[in-house]
């Protein structure tokens, strides 16, 4: 790996841990998960601009395919490998870990960190920086707005909408796509492995959003009837 790319992982790394405690600071009274939500927000942005700008060809944003990185998609890489790295240790400190999103950040972590040790592999790996980030901001928007007291309202069922619908294009449509081009091309079997990895915890969640859709259905439909669906 270039000394560049380390150099730019480690003050990605400072740079999301200090906004972090910059946030935690302006909102004092916030739970530490709705502050760690807001940077992930932030990075999200930053992830989509960054993979946007970093396509070499957009009549084919994963082409050209098993070649050398680009510098601008080795530092967009290296952008989004420091916050998975945050976020990660972050996910240390919650009340519950959760075992599926632990899973996902180290798949992103080996498989981005391989990507950029090998120097190749960037058109497909921006692409799927591009399918996965794309929904986040929604999906981190419908749980701050439960905190900021908006839960079972119109605008919060929006977000949902949002969600649900962007994940599912994005994930299970561009996705699959997304991992067929990546297994059958002449890539590291690393890159291949992360790859796959990446779309089964992405198919884990899909089904979990369906319980969830189902879940706010039903409570519209009845909302004065006890559902036990547990939704995380």
């Amino acid at each position: 790996m270039e000394d560049y790319i380390v150099s730019w992982v480690i003050s990605g790394v400072l740079f999301w841990t200090t906004t972090f405690l910059l946030v935690r600071s302006v909102f004092r009274n916030r739970s530490f998960d709705f502050c760690n939500r807001v940077v992930s927000t932030v990075h999200a942005a930053v992830a989509v601009g960054l993979a946007s700008l970093s396509v070499q060809h957009w009549g084919c944003p994963v082409c050209p395919l098993a070649s050398r990185s680009s510098a601008v998609q080795m530092k967009a890489l290296a952008v989004t490998l420091s916050y998975l790295i945050y976020d990660l240790i972050c996910c240390l400190f919650d009340k519950i870990p959760r075992m599926d999103n632990s899973v996902h950040h180290i798949v992103g972590i080996v498989g981005i960190a391989a990507g950029l040790a090998y120097g190749m592999c960037g058109s497909e790996m921006v692409a799927t920086m591009w399918i996965t980030e794309i929904s986040s901001p929604f999906l981190h928007m419908r749980e701050l707005m439960k905190e900021l007291g908006y839960r079972d309202t119109n605008l919060s069922l929006a977000f949902d909408i949002l969600f649900a619908v962007i994940f599912s294009l994005a994930r299970m449509v561009g996705g699959p796509y997304l991992t067929y081009v990546t297994l059958t091309a002449d890539n590291p079997l690393i890159i291949k492995a992360m790859a796959l990895g990446l779309q089964l915890v992405s198919a884990f969640w899909f089904y979990k959003i369906l319980r969830m859709v189902r879940y706010k259905i039903a409570k519209r439909l009845a909302p004065n009837k006890s559902i036990k669906i547990s939704v995380h």
